[in-house]
C-alpha cells in the first residue's frame, strides 16, 4: 500500500499570515499616530527674516543692526528695511503681502483691531517724549507752545502720531502754531540754526541726537508738570524722571530733575512668524536690553508690559520660563531639530510601546484560539459520549474524532505552538479510548440482551 503523501503549507507561510493579521492593524495605528504628530510639527525655520527698523538715523536702526549680529551667529540672515517710522512699520506688518515679519514699534499707535495679525514679543525700553526749545524759559506746560514753529516728525513716524495727540489736547496744534515735518537729526539741526522754535523728539536718552541736544547749552528741555494727568488720558504713557545731573554730573546736566512722558518701544511680529525665529529674537532682546539705562533699572527690560496687542505664545513662555531647555546647551539648529523630532517621537512612542507590548500576546491568542475551538469540539463530543451515548451513532462519533485529529495534524501552526497541538492530540486519543470502551461495552451488552429475548420465546 503506497503511503499517502500530503503536501503541507510551510509553517512560515501560515505564521506570516497570522503576523500580518496582527501587524497590519498595529502598523496602521502607528502610522495614524505619526500623521497626528506631524500636524503639530512646524517646518524648519527659514534662514532669512525681514525686519522694519525705521529711519537710518533713528533710534531703532542701530538696535536692528545689533539684532542682525546676534542672529548671524545662528546662521539666520536678518534683512533690515528702513521706513519712515513706527506707524509705517505697523502697516507693513499688518499687510499680508509684505515680506516684513518683525518691526520695532512705539506703544500707543494702534491696537489689534486696527492692525490685525500682529503680536508683541515685548517692550525693550522707555522712549520718552523730549521737548527741546530755544529762547527764554517757558513754563513746563505744553499750552505755552501755541504759536511756535514746532518740528513734530515726518509722516509715518510714531513721533508725529504722539506729538499730534499731545499738542491737540493742549490746543497747540492748530494755527497760529506752525507744524514742521522734520524729525531726528534734521529737526535738531533746524533747532540749532533757529529755523524752528521747538523740536519734539521721541527716543531713548542714549540716542546720539537727543544726547547732543541735552548737552547743548543753547537748548532748553521742557518738563511735564501734569504727568499724572497725561498718563490717565494716555494709558500707554509712563511718567519717568531724569534726575538732576543724570546726563553729565560734572556739568550738572540737567540742572533740575525733569519729568518726562514715555511710551515703550516694542518688538512686534506677524502671528505667522516661525516660533523658532521668535525665540531667537527674544534671546536677542534679552542680550541687548537687559542692562540698566538712564531711565530704567537693570533687568527691567525686556518685559511684557501692557500693550494694545496680544503677546505671542513664545513670548509668554519665554518670560515665564526663560529660553527653551535645549537652546541653553545646544546650537540653535541642533536644538530646533531635536525639538521637531521629539514632537514626532513622543506620540509615536506612546503608541508604539503598547503595540510592542500587546502585539505578541494578540498573536499568541490568535493562534491558540484555533486550538481552543478544537478543544471546544472535543469537549462537546466527550459530553455526548458520557451523557447521551448511542451505539448506532458510533460511525458518526468516530468520523468527528477523525476529522478533529486530521485538522490538528494537518493544519500548519508556528513551531512555538507545536506542544499545544501534541497535547490536543493526546486528549483526542483519550476521548477515542473512551469511545472504544463505550463501543466494547455496547457490543457485550447486545448478545446478552438477545439471549434474554430468545429464552422466553
Amino acid at each position: 500500500m503506497r503511503p499517502i503523501r500530503r503536501k503541507l503549507k510551510p509553517l512560515s507561510e501560515f505564521s506570516a499570515r497570522d503576523a500580518a493579521a496582527i501587524g497590519l492593524p498595529a502598523l496602521a495605528l502607528v502610522a495614524a499616530a505619526f500623521w497626528f504628530a506631524y500636524q503639530f510639527v512646524k517646518p524648519a525655520p527659514p534662514a532669512r527674516l525681514v525686519m522694519a527698523s525705521g529711519p537710518a538715523d533713528g533710534a531703532y536702526h542701530p538696535i536692528a543692526l545689533r539684532y542682525r549680529e546676534i542672529l548671524a551667529r545662528q546662521h539666520i540672515d536678518l534683512e533690515i528695511r528702513t521706513s519712515a517710522g513706527a506707524v509705517e512699520n505697523l502697516r507693513r506688518l499688518a499687510d499680508p503681502e509684505s515680506a516684513v515679519e518683525a518691526g520695532l514699534v512705539q506703544a500707543g499707535l494702534g491696537d489689534a483691531a486696527d492692525y490685525p495679525g500682529i503680536e508683541t514679543l515685548g517692550s525693550i525700553y522707555y522712549e520718552p517724549v523730549w521737548i527741546f526749545y530755544r529762547g527764554a524759559p517757558l513754563e513746563d506746560d505744553l499750552r505755552h507752545l501755541r504759536g511756535k514753529r514746532i518740528a513734530v516728525g515726518v509722516e509715518g513716524s510714531g513721533t508725529r502720531r504722539l506729538a499730534t495727540q499731545l499738542l491737540l489736547v493742549n490746543g497747540a496744534w492748530t494755527p497760529p502754531t506752525r507744524i514742521v515735518d522734520l524729525g531726528g537729526e534734521a529737526a535738531a539741526q533746524a533747532l540749532r540754526k533757529g529755523t524752528i522754535d521747538v523740536a519734539l523728539l521721541v527716543g531713548p536718552a542714549e540716542q546720539a541726537t537727543i544726547r547732543s541736544l541735552l548737552l547743548d547749552g543753547r537748548v532748553r528741555l521742557m518738563s511735564f508738570d501734569r504727568a499724572a494727568a497725561y498718563t490717565k488720558a494716555f494709558p500707554f504713557l509712563t511718567a519717568v524722571r531724569l534726575p538732576e545731573g543724570g546726563i553729565n554730573l560734572l556739568r550738572n546736566i540737567p540742572p533740575n530733575e525733569v519729568v518726562l512722558l514715555a511710551p515703550t518701544a516694542n518688538l512686534m511680529v506677524k502671528q505667522t512668524l516661525h516660533p523658532a525665529l521668535a525665540g531667537l529674537l527674544l534671546q536677542a532682546m534679552s542680550e541687548v536690553h537687559a542692562g540698566a539705562g538712564i531711565l530704567h533699572r537693570d533687568g527691567e527690560f525686556p518685559a511684557l508690559r501692557g500693550t494694545e496687542f496680544p503677546a505671542s505664545a513664545e513670548a509668554q513662555r519665554y518670560f515665564r520660563s526663560g529660553p527653551p531647555f535645549l537652546q541653553r546647551f545646544l546650537p540653535f539648529w541642533a536644538a530646533n531639530l531635536i525639538d521637531r523630532i521629539l514632537v514626532l517621537l513622543v506620540p509615536l512612542v506612546a503608541v508604539l510601546i503598547p503595540v510592542l507590548r500587546y502585539a505578541p500576546s494578540l498573536y499568541g491568542w490568535r493562534i491558540r484560539s484555533r486550538i481552543y475551538r478544537w478543544y471546544g469540539e472535543l469537549k462537546l463530543l466527550e459530553l455526548e459520549l458520557k451523557e447521551h451515548f448511542e451505539a448506532q451513532r458510533l460511525p458518526e462519533y468516530r468520523r468527528r474524532l477523525d476529522q478533529l485529529e486530521q485538522r490538528a495534524y494537518t493544519r500548519p501552526l508556528p513551531i512555538a505552538f507545536t506542544p499545544d497541538v501534541y497535547t490536543l492530540r493526546l486528549h483526542i486519543a483519550t476521548v477515542r479510548g473512551m469511545l472504544d470502551r463505550g463501543a466494547h461495552a455496547s457490543a457485550e451488552a447486545a448478545p446478552a440482551s438477545s439471549g434474554a429475548d430468545a429464552g422466553p420465546g
